[in-house]
């Protein structure tokens, strides 16, 4: 029998800095629950809203796979790779970490704000040469079902990382279902809710809900409201 676990959006812990807010899905930086570290691989899902014109500035990271995914605005990402680039709604951007990187990111626009997920995922080895990683996910959408954006392997579809992970968008119309069907024993999935309103496993879902799966082969999901959907599959043990 599969097991289950809900975030609602409203249990996230949240950091007010003025020129950043952000909600934290695990326990990040000042929040702190031990019941919320994680969800198998994945260690940090934020929920970032970026003022005008201000940003992050250089830090460093090590031995962790990051994942960008703009959802409104443009993101100017610099780091020590020699990579400046803007990241926008429909790109996806993944940095391997491995021995040592920095970088910076800030809203590219003074007038108005950044929206973006930062996903942080374990990574299945250590001290890897660190890579950069950014694509338009524009030509792989389709409508009413699920399209990859992210994967182990270099050759499918979408950013790649070094993890056994995949991760999946969907975008719904009202009434819509579809199936997703886990790649790997012995993973599980964290569903995302980004817009509108879906049923997975008899549980109603919100916007920016978290619900997280394993234990199971197939997931199936219906929209209650027109939605789009973040599914991010990733080993339980690491």
């Amino acid at each position: 029998m599969s097991k289950t676990v809900l975030h609602k959006a409203d249990t996230r812990g949240y950091a007010n800095h003025g020129w950043l807010q952000s909600h934290h899905s695990f326990s990040f930086s000042s929040y702190y629950n031990p019941h919320r570290m994680n969800f198998g691989a994945i260690r940090v899902l934020n929920d970032d809203v970026v003022a005008g014109g201000q940003g992050f500035g250089t830090h460093p990271h090590q031995n962790m796979e990051i994942i960008s995914i703009p959802l409104v605005g443009d993101l100017e990402h610099k780091d020590s790779m020699g990579n400046t680039v803007i990241i926008n709604e429909g790109d996806v951007q993944a940095m391997s970490a491995g021995t040592g990187i920095y970088h910076s990111e800030y809203n590219k626009n003074k007038e108005k704000e950044v929206k973006f997920l930062q996903i942080w995922v374990v990574p299945n080895e250590e001290n890897v040469i660190p890579k950069f990683d950014q694509i338009s996910i524009r030509d792989l959408e389709k409508e009413n079902a699920f399209y990859q954006i992210l994967s182990p392997n270099e050759e499918d579809a979408g950013v790649w990382i070094h993890q056994d992970a995949w991760f999946h968008l969907g975008k719904f119309n009202n009434g819509k279902e579809a199936s997703y069907e886990i790649k790997k024993a012995g993973n599980g999935v964290y569903v995302f809710v980004l817009e509108g309103e879906v049923e997975i496993e008899g549980q109603t879902l919100t916007k920016r809900d978290g619900f997280g799966i394993w234990d199971t082969d197939t997931i199936q999901v219906k929209s209650r409201k027109p939605s789009k959907v973040l599914m991010m599959e990733v080993p339980m043990k690491f």
